[in-house]
């Protein structure tokens, strides 16, 4: 039984879906404020729900030697190391929708009481005093709204924006024409004209090299004068303390913020500039949201912990749970034909081609890809190194190009897999398929065809086509006392090119390898292992 540790708070039914689903639950909300004991046990978890408080830092996934699967309640996963969680396998999951009404609803409450100056109008009347002329506002209805970021969150604040009479103009470099069309937004194609245009803008986009910083003094000076800024998305996408001179010298009309670039904020630029709101990262904080994120969470990752489904993952493909067990048969397929191809390749590999023929054609490719991929990059980066999460990376990082092709069944097999790798001085080629037992077959190997099904330990040779060469080998391997249990041939043509894939009981010893290369006939021996 998959055992989760939830370390943060969530709320009793999602802890519930857990069990419900058959997997263990420790429940200790507070123990994700507490780093040191959280590393202590974090090496006996398969699974980590976590909120903003607990902190998945490379130092604790270290010691999260079992660890499979992070589920953050929630869309940041600024408290996640991804690369470090990617490195050692780890998926990671956020709740993307859980909480989007909720933080647009925010969003556009902010809006609301920058643009009427609600919180200093309050304060002031509950302090005794009437100060209508002090708290001139301005109306919504009919300005410009300036979206950085239309997705989730920022496709709901554009809806209401809408609906309250607003022209809403969006800057999203993922944003397509035909979805800004759907969205009865316009798409700007650069972030200085659309501050130079908006009365309104707020921030719709998640931290990352890219967006750090995006509204930077040099920006924020470009700003239409009079505007106003809102920014419910992360603390560090704004330069807060060019904001609170704008805010000062009038340049911009007002500012309200939810997030700031260090929580908690006990002090900040912002606090008491003028015409500023600021509230303490309220933006999922509802009732409803809370719960949905949470049960979210512990839906898709008790589907992953049970059933192998990935659902809104950070750093690796998804797959249904549907798809799952169909999946799964040949995921192990694509990971022995790209272990075969790795374990018998040398020289540096350049590019990867893989073909997926028939039916499998027709499957969810990517997590097979990914399979396929660290199947190949395990025995050259060495173990530890590479798994179906960080394959695709690790592949970038060494220049690997990797393209895929769908092709119509032919030949004697209705669905099979093919890789081909070409490196600097050569191109080798191994395909697969599954059979009706659900087993692996090698069937083809260097375009000769063969029948082998996959052991652990195996031994590939080529050699010449000769009489005699299946006795002397099999002599020679009883000699070094290697037991065959399976044997499987194949050859290019008479006299010509010949393959062998033995399975056999126990691994290929070095000075064993060395001994069959004295037969005449072989041209290599590779022991492999899967």
């Amino acid at each position: 039984m998959p055992k989760v540790l939830i370390s943060d708070e969530l709320s009793d039914a999602a802890v519930q879906i857990f069990r419900d689903r058959g997997v263990e639950v420790d429940f200790q909300p507070k123990l994700g404020k507490d780093p040191a004991k959280l590393a202590e046990i974090i090496g006996n978890y398969d699974g980590l729900a976590i909120r903003s408080a607990t902190k998945a830092t490379a130092e604790l996934l270290a010691k999260a030697d079992n660890l499979r699967v992070i589920g953050r309640a929630g869309i940041g996963v600024d408290n996640v190391d991804i690369p470090a969680a990617s490195a050692k396998g780890i998926v990671v999951m956020n709740t993307p929708f859980g909480n989007s009404i909720t933080t647009a609803e925010h969003a556009i409450a902010m809006m609301f009481a920058c643009a009427r100056q609600i919180p200093a109008a309050d304060a002031s009347t509950q302090a005794g005093k009437w100060e209508k002329s002090r708290f001139m506002g301005t109306e919504i209805t009919g300005k410009t709204l300036g979206l950085i970021g239309a997705g989730n969150i920022g496709s709901v604040v554009a809806a209401r924006a809408i609906g309250l009479k607003m022209k809403v103009i969006a800057y999203d470099p993922f944003l397509s024409a035909e979805r800004a069309q759907a969205l009865g937004i316009e798409r700007i194609e650069e972030v200085e004209d659309l501050l130079a245009r908006a009365d309104f803008v707020t921030l719709h986009v998640p931290k990352t090299e890219k967006t750090a910083n995006i509204l930077s003094a040099e920006r924020i000076a470009k700003m239409k004068p009079g505007a106003r800024l809102i920014n419910c998305a992360r603390g560090g996408l704004v330069d807060e303390a060019a904001v609170a001179e704008a805010l000062k010298s009038g340049h911009l009309a007002g500012a309200a913020f939810d997030v700031f670039s260090e929580e908690p904020a006990k002090t900040n630029p912002l606090f008491g500039a003028p015409n500023v709101v600021c509230t303490p990262h309220l933006g999922a904080a509802t009732t409803e949201a809370q719960e949905n994120v949470a049960l979210q969470v512990a839906e898709q990752m008790s589907d992953y912990l049970m059933a192998g489904a990935i659902s809104n993952a950070i750093n690796a493909p998804s797959v249904t749970a549907e798809e799952a067990p169909i999946l799964k048969p040949w995921i192990d397929l694509a990971g022995m034909l790209g272990s075969f191809a790795g374990q018998v390749t040398d020289s540096p590999i350049k590019e990867i081609e893989i073909e997926f023929v028939g039916e499998v054609g027709q499957l969810n490719l990517k997590p097979l890809t990914a399979a396929l991929t660290a199947g190949l990059l395990k025995p050259l980066v060495g173990e530890g190194g590479v798994n179906m999460v960080s394959a695709p990376v690790v592949a970038r990082e060494r220049g690997v190009l990797i393209t895929e092709s769908r092709k119509d069944a032919q030949g004697a097999f209705g669905s099979y897999m093919r890789l081909i790798v070409t490196t600097e001085t050569m191109t080798r080629s191994v395909a697969g398929t599954i059979y009706s037992d659900g087993k692996p077959r090698f069937i083809q190997i260097k375009g000769i065809n063969l029948e082998a099904e996959p052991m652990k330990f195996m031994l590939y040779t080529t050699n010449t086509d000769t009489p005699g060469y299946i006795g002397a080998l099999g002599t020679k391997l009883g000699s070094l006392g290697i037991n065959i249990a399976t044997f499987a041939l194949g050859r290019e043509q008479k006299s010509g090119e010949a393959i062998a894939l033995l399975g056999v009981d126990e691994a290929v010893a070095p000075e064993a390898l060395a001994a069959l290369a004295t037969l005449p006939q072989i041209r290599q021996a590779k022991a492999l292992k899967f």
